[in-house]
């Protein structure tokens, strides 16, 4: 992600002589760029006042950052079961598919198709100590695989089931398992977890969720598939006022379905959403 510092300036000074100084203050405040050097991809959002200068402001960005084809707007919040926003191309390349590279592993994904974000490279990081050797670990909502692939080839002796439900994602995720040459390390499977997970007939030492918006709704789910004393691994949306009650609230309620006790072992605020927002991960041990 480029910084808001690094963003207003960057532009200002591309922008100074061609957008009206009222203006300016209303640049975005930062951005994400996903790919590698020679070609990247630049995701915008533009506020309704600079929608007259999109195509100055997406020219801007490409000449600030040379690695970037192409240059896109959200258009929409994230939405429905595969998680991603429409996409409008400003400015470039067509062609939005790339290669991201991050922590020795390689992505490749198109972001009009599939959702990925390069903000969450750091809590991919967080798991790289917490894995255990010998682990059995299931990542629910896998996406284009970062979190198992980010796992897989930091962890040799773990093993790893990746489900997700948009097949575009899916197939990325089995071309990026190629890519990071981890063919027969991460079993991936297409479909809905809610199936899929009852008909794998067994039990994991670790379950993720990445998946902030909703993985509440299957909760039940996941906990029925944790081992005795497994770790579950839960995202959700939080007020910046009272950010653990309610998630707390969530895994306690369904484990006490399934006569199962919860021990809280950590909590992560991961990133903010809006002033008021933050995507926040419990760590619980299920007994």
């Amino acid at each position: 992600m480029i910084s808001a510092n690094e963003l207003k300036h960057d532009l200002r000074s591309e922008l100074i002589n061609i957008i009206p100084s009222g203006y300016l203050s209303q640049l975005p405040r930062s951005f994400d760029i996903i790919g590698s050097k020679g070609r990247s991809v630049a995701i915008i959002e533009i506020s309704p006042q600079l929608k007259q200068y999109e195509n100055e402001i997406a020219e801007a960005v490409t000449r600030v950052h040379k690695n970037v084809v192409s240059v896109l707007s959200k258009e929409t919040e994230r939405s429905g079961d595969y998680r991603i926003r429409e996409m409008r191309l400003v400015y470039g390349d067509t062609n939005t598919e790339v290669l991201h590279k991050e922590s020795g592993c390689v992505f490749k994904v198109d972001p009009c198709k599939a959702y990925f974000s390069p903000r969450e490279s750091t809590e991919r990081e967080r798991f790289r100590s917490m894995i255990l050797e010998n682990e059995e670990v299931l990542v629910m909502f896998s996406g284009i695989g970062p979190f198992p692939i980010c796992m897989a080839k930091n962890n040799p002796n773990i093993k790893l089931t990746a489900i997700e439900l948009n097949l575009e994602a899916h197939k990325y995720c089995i071309e990026n398992i190629k890519l990071n040459k981890l063919d027969g390390r991460i079993n991936a499977i297409l479909g809905d977890v809610r199936e899929i997970c009852p008909s794998l007939n067994k039990k994991f030492d670790r379950v993720l969720m990445p998946l902030p918006k909703g993985a509440f709704m299957f909760l039940d789910v996941a906990i029925n598939v944790l081992k005795t004393s497994g770790i579950l691994h839960f995202y959700h949306w939080a007020p910046n006022d009272n950010l653990w009650n309610e998630a707390e609230k969530l895994i306690e309620e369904e484990s006490k379905k399934s006569n199962r006790e919860v021990e809280i072992i950590r909590r992560v605020k991961v990133s903010a959403y809006s002033p008021s927002l933050w995507k926040i991960r419990l760590d619980a041990r299920i007994k």
